[in-house]
Protein backbone atom coordinates (compact mmCIF):
# COMPACT_ATOMS: atom_id res chain seq x y z
CA UNK A 1 0.00 0.00 0.00
CA UNK A 2 1.38 3.41 -0.90
CA UNK A 3 1.57 6.05 1.81
CA UNK A 4 -0.81 8.29 -0.12
CA UNK A 5 -3.45 5.56 0.14
CA UNK A 6 -3.05 5.69 3.93
CA UNK A 7 -3.77 9.43 3.95
CA UNK A 8 -0.12 10.46 4.26
CA UNK A 9 0.17 13.46 1.97
CA UNK A 10 3.92 13.92 2.61
CA UNK A 11 4.88 10.93 0.49
CA UNK A 12 2.77 12.04 -2.42
CA UNK A 13 3.63 15.74 -2.26
CA UNK A 14 7.22 15.70 -1.08
CA UNK A 15 8.43 12.34 -2.31
CA UNK A 16 9.63 11.08 1.07
CA UNK A 17 9.66 7.60 -0.35
CA UNK A 18 8.86 4.92 2.18
CA UNK A 19 7.65 4.37 5.68
CA UNK A 20 9.73 2.19 7.95
CA UNK A 21 8.32 -0.58 10.12
CA UNK A 22 9.94 -1.52 13.39
CA UNK A 23 12.34 -4.41 12.68
CA UNK A 24 14.08 -4.67 16.05
CA UNK A 25 13.65 -7.12 18.92
CA UNK A 26 10.00 -8.20 19.40
CA UNK A 27 10.19 -7.75 23.18
CA UNK A 28 10.83 -4.02 22.69
CA UNK A 29 7.86 -3.73 20.31
CA UNK A 30 5.67 -5.28 23.00
CA UNK A 31 6.63 -2.43 25.34
CA UNK A 32 5.24 0.04 22.82
CA UNK A 33 1.93 -1.68 22.08
CA UNK A 34 -1.30 0.12 22.72
CA UNK A 35 -0.31 3.21 20.79
CA UNK A 36 1.28 4.99 23.76
CA UNK A 37 3.98 7.25 22.40
CA UNK A 38 6.57 8.63 24.73
CA UNK A 39 7.77 10.89 21.94
CA UNK A 40 6.43 14.39 22.39
CA UNK A 41 5.31 15.86 19.07
CA UNK A 42 6.78 19.11 17.83
CA UNK A 43 4.60 20.13 14.89
CA UNK A 44 4.98 23.89 15.24
CA UNK A 45 7.58 26.38 16.41
CA UNK A 46 5.47 26.92 19.54
CA UNK A 47 5.35 23.22 20.40
CA UNK A 48 9.12 22.95 19.97
CA UNK A 49 9.69 26.08 22.11
CA UNK A 50 7.51 24.65 24.89
CA UNK A 51 9.29 21.29 24.70
CA UNK A 52 12.82 22.75 24.75
CA UNK A 53 11.94 25.14 27.61
CA UNK A 54 11.11 22.10 29.77
CA UNK A 55 14.55 20.50 29.20
CA UNK A 56 17.42 20.87 31.65
CA UNK A 57 20.92 21.93 30.61
CA UNK A 58 22.10 18.36 31.27
CA UNK A 59 19.41 16.95 28.96
CA UNK A 60 20.26 19.44 26.22
CA UNK A 61 23.95 18.52 26.42
CA UNK A 62 23.33 15.19 24.71
CA UNK A 63 21.24 14.10 21.72
CA UNK A 64 17.61 13.01 21.90
CA UNK A 65 15.82 10.08 20.33
CA UNK A 66 13.57 11.20 17.48
CA UNK A 67 11.19 9.86 14.89
CA UNK A 68 9.30 11.59 12.12
CA UNK A 69 5.80 10.17 12.25
CA UNK A 70 3.55 9.56 9.24
CA UNK A 71 2.00 12.99 9.74
CA UNK A 72 5.43 14.57 9.30
CA UNK A 73 5.74 15.63 12.96
CA UNK A 74 9.07 15.40 14.76
CA UNK A 75 8.61 13.35 17.95
CA UNK A 76 11.27 13.72 20.63
CA UNK A 77 12.14 11.53 23.62
CA UNK A 78 15.10 11.13 25.99
CA UNK A 79 18.20 9.69 24.31
CA UNK A 80 18.06 6.29 25.95
CA UNK A 81 14.46 5.78 24.86
CA UNK A 82 13.64 3.16 22.27
CA UNK A 83 12.57 4.52 18.91
CA UNK A 84 9.63 2.12 18.82
CA UNK A 85 8.36 3.60 22.10
CA UNK A 86 8.91 7.14 20.80
CA UNK A 87 6.71 6.23 17.82
CA UNK A 88 4.20 4.14 19.77
CA UNK A 89 5.05 1.17 17.57
CA UNK A 90 3.82 2.99 14.47
CA UNK A 91 5.47 3.31 11.06
CA UNK A 92 7.86 6.25 10.70
CA UNK A 93 9.32 8.32 7.86
CA UNK A 94 12.69 8.47 9.64
CA UNK A 95 14.27 7.83 13.04
CA UNK A 96 17.55 8.57 14.76
CA UNK A 97 19.27 10.86 17.24
CA UNK A 98 19.27 14.65 17.22
CA UNK A 99 21.11 17.28 19.25
CA UNK A 100 20.29 20.97 19.61
CA UNK A 101 22.19 24.10 20.60
CA UNK A 102 21.36 27.74 20.99
CA UNK A 103 21.89 29.68 17.81
CA UNK A 104 23.42 33.17 17.68
CA UNK A 105 20.21 34.75 18.92
CA UNK A 106 17.66 33.42 21.35
CA UNK A 107 16.63 30.58 19.03
CA UNK A 108 17.75 27.01 18.59
CA UNK A 109 19.41 25.04 15.81
CA UNK A 110 20.24 21.43 15.08
CA UNK A 111 23.79 20.58 16.13
CA UNK A 112 23.83 16.89 15.17
CA UNK A 113 21.37 14.55 13.50
CA UNK A 114 21.68 10.92 12.49
CA UNK A 115 19.54 8.08 11.23
CA UNK A 116 20.96 5.79 13.93
CA UNK A 117 18.01 3.63 14.91
CA UNK A 118 18.65 -0.09 15.12
CA UNK A 119 14.93 -0.62 15.65
CA UNK A 120 13.78 1.00 12.39
CA UNK A 121 17.07 0.98 10.43
CA UNK A 122 16.00 3.85 8.14
CA UNK A 123 17.86 4.42 4.91
CA UNK A 124 19.94 7.57 4.44
CA UNK A 125 17.36 8.68 1.85
CA UNK A 126 14.96 9.39 4.73
CA UNK A 127 16.67 12.78 5.22
CA UNK A 128 14.02 14.82 3.30
CA UNK A 129 11.38 13.82 5.86
CA UNK A 130 13.65 15.03 8.68
CA UNK A 131 14.48 18.27 6.85
CA UNK A 132 10.80 19.01 6.21
CA UNK A 133 9.95 18.46 9.89
CA UNK A 134 12.81 20.73 11.00
CA UNK A 135 11.92 23.39 8.42
CA UNK A 136 8.34 23.47 9.75
CA UNK A 137 9.80 24.18 13.18
CA UNK A 138 12.00 26.96 11.84
CA UNK A 139 15.11 25.13 13.04
CA UNK A 140 18.31 25.71 11.07
CA UNK A 141 19.94 22.36 10.33
CA UNK A 142 23.06 21.00 8.62
CA UNK A 143 21.23 20.03 5.40
CA UNK A 144 21.89 16.30 5.80
CA UNK A 145 22.64 13.70 8.42
CA UNK A 146 25.81 14.63 10.30
CA UNK A 147 26.21 10.89 10.83
CA UNK A 148 24.64 8.88 8.02
CA UNK A 149 24.30 5.22 8.96
CA UNK A 150 24.01 2.62 6.19
CA UNK A 151 21.95 -0.40 7.28
CA UNK A 152 21.81 -3.64 5.29
CA UNK A 153 20.41 -7.11 5.85
CA UNK A 154 22.69 -9.96 4.82
CA UNK A 155 21.04 -12.10 2.12
CA UNK A 156 22.99 -15.15 3.33
CA UNK A 157 22.64 -15.17 7.13
CA UNK A 158 19.71 -12.74 7.52
CA UNK A 159 21.45 -10.55 10.11
CA UNK A 160 21.03 -6.80 9.97
CA UNK A 161 24.17 -4.73 10.34
CA UNK A 162 25.82 -1.40 9.67
CA UNK A 163 28.04 -0.86 6.64
CA UNK A 164 31.24 0.83 7.78
CA UNK A 165 33.60 2.82 5.57
CA UNK A 166 31.84 1.69 2.40
CA UNK A 167 32.75 -1.95 3.06
CA UNK A 168 29.60 -3.85 1.97
CA UNK A 169 30.45 -7.14 3.66
CA UNK A 170 28.49 -8.85 6.43
CA UNK A 171 30.31 -8.71 9.77
CA UNK A 172 28.59 -11.94 10.81
CA UNK A 173 29.35 -14.24 7.85
CA UNK A 174 31.55 -12.27 5.37
CA UNK A 175 28.95 -12.42 2.59
CA UNK A 176 28.62 -9.48 0.19
CA UNK A 177 25.88 -7.01 1.07
CA UNK A 178 23.64 -5.32 -1.49
CA UNK A 179 24.19 -1.69 -2.45
CA UNK A 180 20.46 -0.92 -2.04
CA UNK A 181 18.61 -0.74 1.28
CA UNK A 182 17.05 -4.13 2.01
CA UNK A 183 16.43 -4.30 5.74
CA UNK A 184 12.67 -4.87 5.59
CA UNK A 185 11.26 -7.01 2.82
CA UNK A 186 7.73 -5.97 3.76
CA UNK A 187 8.42 -2.23 3.58
CA UNK A 188 5.81 0.03 2.07
CA UNK A 189 6.81 1.37 -1.38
Amino acid sequence: MRLGERGVAAEVEDGFGRAYRYVGPPELRELATGGDRIGQPARTEGEFAAWVDERTAAELAEPFTFVVDLGGALRLAPRRSEHVACAGGELVLSAGEIGFRRSGGAGWEVRTVSNLSTGYCPDVVSWPAVAAALDRLGLPHPGGFTQAVVFRRCPDCGQCGIVREGHYVCVFCDADLPERWNVDDRVLP
